[in-house]
């Protein structure tokens, strides 16, 4: 009898009753409690109790797995998001990255570069894309410039639009 009971009361949470709320509706030590138990349950009579109390255990325990994998899954997506958000909202130092920031750091590169000595290069972010114009004095140069504006914390991409040649005046 305290084997059957278990079994209700598993099949009693899986429905969304407290064994609280069910308790109370039954008084205790009659002998027909675990009758009055399952008849209180949503589609379950105390005739066929095994079948239907296993069906129920069962299609509970689906529910439950249904739901958890959604939780998740969106949990997933949510982390990914936030991550992304975060890369793309701070640097290492926890400063705030915005264009204006990334225009800066890849100018800031480019002093004392030997390779880009005499050139002249304008520096433009717009959403976390740089676009490198002006001109530069040798391919390495534009290479240099290129990798050194990459390089920076938070350019997703760099627009190349150097020309090789003398600085114009």
């Amino acid at each position: 009898m305290k084997a059957f009971l278990g079994s209700v009361v598993c099949a009693v949470a899986m429905t969304g009753f407290s064994a609280a709320s069910v308790g109370a509706a039954v008084p205790k030590g009659t002998a027909a409690a675990s009758d009055k138990v399952l008849d209180s349950l949503p589609g379950a009579t105390s005739t066929g109790t095994a079948g239907t109390i296993k069906e129920k255990t069962k299609e509970g325990a689906e529910k439950t797995k249904e739901g958890a994998e959604k939780v998740a899954e969106k949990t997933k997506e949510g982390a990914g998001k936030v991550a992304d958000k975060t890369k793309e909202g701070l640097s290492k130092t926890g400063e705030v990255i915005t264009d204006g920031w990334i225009t800066t750091r890849v100018k800031s590169k480019f002093i004392g570069e030997d390779l880009l000595k005499d050139s002249d290069i304008n520096v433009d972010t717009k959403d976390h894309v740089v676009t490198l114009r002006g001109t530069v004095m040798s391919a390495a140069g534009r290479a240099r410039a290129v990798e050194q504006a990459k390089e920076v914390e938070g350019v997703h991409r760099v627009v190349d639009h150097l020309t090789i040649g003398p600085k114009k005046p």
